[in-house]
């Protein structure tokens, strides 16, 4: 049953899902399955879903909270009568390899890398260089350090804090990032500057030589 208690809300969400709509429409494939992983409430995986009805959006998460907010926001599409290319969310932890997902064309994750271990971005990074075909999309958001220091004052107190949490998280490095993306197949592509001192980084699966 839809409720909207079980509807999820994120203010970052609704600030930034246009800013990352714009960068989104650039760089996906026309046509094909996007796996979003870590969609959290689901507010953008039915945005982006919405805005572009080619493409079916495959969300996913670790928390059945999360899942089941990505859910009741999927049945609204129902009762609009809009295209139901969102497809229903799946449990998926990005350690946990095989991913239980059929193949896909372009890999989303949006502020996870940093709230994460280390090992969460290394497995996002092989299983794209192992599942993206050729001219496939991985595409990260968030804050980055760049040339070992932070961007912002801000994003430096959002990494204290946390590393507080969790001395196994925090704001990565890019060029690092960048460099483990390279020995998995995957070729940065572009780089853009987002609001909030944030960053969209975009790489394509090349041809394995």
């Amino acid at each position: 049953m839809n409720t909207p208690e079980r509807r999820l809300t994120s203010p970052a969400a609704a600030r930034n899902r246009e800013p990352i709509l714009e960068v989104l429409r650039e760089v996906l494939p026309p046509r094909g399955v996007v796996l979003e992983i870590a969609s959290g409430s689901g507010e953008h995986a039915l945005h982006f879903a919405k805005a572009m009805p080619t493409l079916h959006w495959q969300p996913s998460d670790t928390s059945g909270s999360a899942l089941n907010s990505i859910a009741a926001w999927r049945e609204t599409l129902f009762h609009a009568d809009a295209p139901v290319n969102l497809r229903e969310p799946i449990a998926l932890d990005a350690r946990l390899r095989p991913w239980p997902v059929e193949d896909f064309v372009a890999l989303v994750c949006i502020n996870l890398i940093h709230i994460a271990p280390w090992e969460v971005a290394e497995a996002l990074f092989q299983e794209a260089g192992a599942r993206l075909p050729e001219g496939g999309v991985f595409y990260l958001y968030g804050p980055f350090r760049r040339d070992g220091q932070h961007t912002s004052e801000s994003n430096a107190a959002f990494d204290a804090s946390l590393r507080e949490q969790n001395p196994r998280w925090g704001v990565r490095d890019l060029e690092e990032v960048i460099e483990f993306a390279a020995k998995h197949g995957l070729a940065l592509e572009r780089l853009v500057e987002m609001p909030a001192n944030n960053l969209s980084v975009v790489f394509k699966r090349e041809l394995p030589v």
